[in-house]
């Protein structure tokens, strides 16, 4: 008798599968196909594609070369906002680890066989880990300051956000480092089996993060911890070290993305590199269903995110539309995804529904 109940109870439960349009990437993926489609309609030759000298060209690889700095700070964006948190210091760090490399490998042109040709001063893997090892150095900096004195991370990441790019104007005296050594570009402008090269290095990172999220317990720490703090620590989570892990993780992926620039325009802009980079990653990840509460979040979501971002913007450019247009676009999809996650719009709408 037991057992007939417990199957009727159940049996509705296991019937219902959740709809298409319940999918938490339904609405990123039908944001990306709009804008897909309204360049397809208003842009000549959009989807367009074709090999040159072994590489494959078009707006779409163009998109997705562009965007692979943003994807990468959004990665690390996600697991920040996911406890809670958030990390406004990103394109502070994205300057500085563009300029520590930059700087270490600048370019010195020496007569190799009667061919001028120019050398590292030092070698790149070198300067590479040393610009990594400046950005993890942020991270804990902003950990440090937000598990250990207890600071909002807003205000925590508020101060590297102005201490790290005067750091790196500092290192280079307000001037711009160029970059001759040729090895170097090919991390942002380099291409491998046809596709860009950076493209592979977004692929790696997110790999990575999704089999340590999925095959440890990490994901469901970060989860706990999003979802209250406190009960996380009582049961026995090391919430501190979360934490931390967290930004430093963040500052990482901003790291490499620093990289990535640098190599692609050959140079470290200390003023510019970065700017505002950080208003995109928050809107890619909460464009992508990770929830500003804490908690909830999606790594894919993420990625098409970043890819919706740098669509809208390469839309806009193509149009003929003042850049200007963009930061206002940009701001009014935060107001309206911000709105459409509070609690009190919840309710409302579902007010509105029944």
């Amino acid at each position: 008798m037991n057992v007939a109940v417990k199957e009727t109870v159940l049996a509705p439960a296991q019937s219902a599968k959740p709809s298409l349009f319940q999918h938490s990437l339904f609405r990123p993926l039908a944001a990306l196909a709009l804008l897909l489609l309204i360049d397809f309609l208003l842009i000549p030759g959009f989807f367009h594609l074709e090999i040159k000298d072994g590489h494959l060209y078009g707006s779409l690889v163009d998109i997705v070369n562009r965007a692979a700095p943003l994807m990468l700070a959004a990665i690390g964006m996600t697991l920040v906002i996911a406890t809670r948190g958030i990390d406004i210091s990103v394109g502070a760090v994205v300057a500085l680890s563009g300029t520590v490399a930059s700087m270490l490998i600048g370019g010195t042109m020496v007569i190799n066989n009667g061919v001028p040709e120019y050398v590292a001063q030092t070698p790149m893997g070198l300067a590479l880990l040393a610009a990594l090892g400046a950005a993890v150095l942020c991270g804990l900096w902003n950990g440090a300051l937000v598990a250990g004195l207890g600071l909002q991370p807003i205000v925590a990441t508020l101060i590297l956000m102005v201490a790290g790019r005067g750091l790196a104007q500092l290192l280079t005296d307000g001037q711009i480092v160029t970059v001759y050594y040729q090895p170097f570009f090919f991390l942002g402008s380099g291409y491998l089996l046809g596709l860009p090269f950076a493209l592979f290095v977004v692929i790696a990172v997110f790999a990575a993060t999704s089999l340590l999220l999925r095959h440890t317990a990490l994901g469901l720490f970060i989860q706990a911890v999003g979802i209250n703090p406190v009960a996380a620590r009582l049961a026995g989570i090391r919430t501190a070290a979360l934490v931390v892990f967290v930004y430093v993780f963040s500052a990482a992926c901003a790291g490499m993305a620093g990289l990535m620039i640098s190599s692609n325009v050959k140079s470290a802009d200390a003023n510019n590199a970065g700017l505002m980079l950080e208003l995109d990653a928050i809107l890619a990840v909460t464009l992508g269903g990770t929830s500003l509460a804490g908690g909830k979040f999606s790594l894919m979501g993420s990625i098409i995110g970043a890819l919706i971002i740098q669509t809208l913007t390469y839309t806009i450019y193509s149009l003929g539309v003042p850049p200007e247009v963009n930061m206002v676009v940009k701001a009014s999809v935060v107001f309206l995804v911000c709105i459409s996650q509070s609690d009190q719009f919840k309710s409302l709408w579902k007010r509105r529904a029944a």
